[in-house]
C-alpha cells in the first residue's frame, strides 16, 4: 500500500493539461493562485462565488463527484455533492457513475472509498490529512496481537487503514459495533480495535468478558472529558446530550443518567449519521453535542430551530481542517493527491467490510 502522490505520472499530467485547456475554452477566470504556507498547508483562496464556480466546473469536466465528511470546514461541506459519514460516503463513491472521487476527509476514508471502488480514481485534496485513531495501530502490530490470541475474531472499527482492514475478520461502525460483537459465538475471544472508548461501550453493552480492547483513541474525542460534560449539562438542564461513543465523556454521560443528574432519555450515544436522524426527531429546544465541532454545521442545517452547542468548543480536528478551499481547488486543477491501495490488500479489506454489511445495517459510519 502506498500513500505516494505520483506527481510525475501520466494521471497528474493529464489532469493538469485538461484543466488548462478547459479554462481557456470556457474563458473561466481563475479565483487566484494556490499558495503553500510554511507548514505545508494550501492557502490563498477565498471561498467566494468565483471559487465555487471553478470548483464545480472542473468537477463537471473531469467527471468527478465531491464527497465531504461531516467534520470538514463549512465551505467544503456546502460545495460538496454529498456530505455524510465516511462509510456512507464510501458507499456513494462505489455506487456513483462518476469516474473520479474527490474525498474531502482524512486518508483512511479515501482508502475505504478506493477499497469499495477499486476501478475508480480516488483523490484526497491533501494527502497529509491523517487520523490519530487510524494511526494508533499498524498492520504489524495487529498481526503480533493476533499471534498472542490465536483463534480470536478481529473486529476493527471502520476508522482504520486498509492494511489493518486486510488483517480483520469483521469491520464495524459505531452504530453497529454492539450487533457485530453479539453475532460472534460467546466462546470465541474477540480483539476489538482501535478505539478504547468505543470498545468500552461495546463491552458494557454486551457484558462480554473475553473482549480484548486496543488502547487507541481519537485525540479530539478523547479530549472531551467527563467533568466538562457534567458542567455543561448542569448549566443547560433542559438540553439533550448527543454523545459520540469515541468520546472520553461517554461513560460519564451514562453515569449522569444512572445517578438521575440528567434524565436517561436525554442521553443519546450516537454515531455522526445517527445524530442527524436524532436532530430531526428530538423535541428538545437545545442540544449539547460531544463530537468534532464540524458536526454542528450539518446539525444546524438539519434542524435550524434547535440550539446546538458544542460540549467542547476546542474539539477541532486539525487533520480534517487541512482540506481547505485552496486544497480542493488545487486537487481539481492538478489531479492530486491520488490514493492507491494494492489490489490484494483491497480484496482482503473489502471482505471484512462486506461481512460487516451482511451482519446487519451499519447505520451511520463513524
Amino acid at each position: 500500500m502506498s500513500r505516494e502522490t505520483h506527481s510525475a505520472d501520466t494521471i497528474g499530467h493529464v489532469f493538469a493539461r485538461k484543466a488548462k485547456t478547459w479554462l481557456k475554452e470556457e474563458v473561466m477566470v481563475a479565483t487566484a493562485y494556490v499558495e503553500r504556507t510554511s507548514d505545508g498547508a494550501y492557502d490563498g483562496i477565498a471561498p467566494d462565488a468565483a471559487w465555487r464556480d471553478e470548483v464545480l466546473e472542473l468537477a463537471r469536466k473531469q467527471d468527478a463527484v465531491i464527497l465531504a465528511h461531516n467534520y470538514q470546514l463549512p465551505e467544503i461541506q456546502d460545495i460538496a455533492h454529498h456530505t455524510g459519514d465516511s462509510l456512507a460516503l464510501s458507499r456513494i463513491a462505489a455506487a456513483s457513475d462518476a469516474s473520479t472521487i474527490v474525498f474531502c476527509g482524512v486518508h483512511f476514508m479515501a482508502e475505504t472509498a478506493k477499497i469499495l471502488a477499486p476501478h475508480k480514481t480516488v483523490l484526497i485534496p491533501d494527502e497529509r490529512a491523517g487520523c490519530s485513531l487510524a494511526d494508533s495501530i499498524t498492520g504489524e502490530q495487529l498481526r503480533a496481537w493476533k499471534a498472542e490470541h490465536p483463534g480470536a475474531v478481529v473486529v476493527s472499527y471502520v476508522n482504520t487503514t486498509a492494511e489493518v482492514k486486510a488483517e480483520t475478520d469483521i469491520c464495524c461502525t459505531s452504530s453497529n459495533a454492539v450487533d457485530v460483537v453479539r453475532s460472534i459465538p460467546a466462546d470465541r475471544e474477540v480483539l476489538f480495535l482501535p478505539d478504547q472508548f468505543l470498545g468500552a461501550h461495546v463491552k458494557r453493552e454486551t457484558g462480554r468478558d473475553n473482549l480484548h480492547i486496543w488502547a487507541g483513541e481519537c485525540h479530539v474525542h478523547a479530549g472531551i472529558n467527563g467533568p466538562e460534560l457534567a458542567e455543561r449539562a448542569a448549566a443547560n438542564p433542559d438540553a439533550d446530550l448527543f454523545i459520540h461513543p469515541e468520546c472520553g465523556c461517554a461513560t460519564s454521560a451514562l453515569y449522569l443518567a444512572g445517578e438521575g443528574t440528567v434524565p436517561a432519555e436525554k442521553v443519546k450515544i450516537l454515531s455522526t449519521g445517527d445524530m442527524i436522524t436524532a436532530a430531526r426527531r428530538t423535541s428538545a429546544k437545545s442540544v449539547l453535542v460531544a463530537t468534532e465541532i464540524g458536526m454542528l454545521h450539518q446539525l444546524r442545517r438539519a434542524a435550524p430551530e434547535i440550539d446546538f452547542r458544542a460540549v467542547n468548543d476546542r474539539a477541532s480536528c486539525r487533520y480534517m481542517k487541512m482540506i481547505t478551499p485552496a486544497a480542493l481547488l488545487r486537487c481539481l486543477r492538478e489531479g492530486k493527491d491520488e490514493v492507491f491501495v494494492d489490489l490484494e490488500t483491497a480484496k482482503r479489506a473489502q471482505g471484512a467490510v462486506q461481512r460487516m454489511i451482511e451482519i446487519g445495517q451499519p447505520g451511520g459510519g463513524e
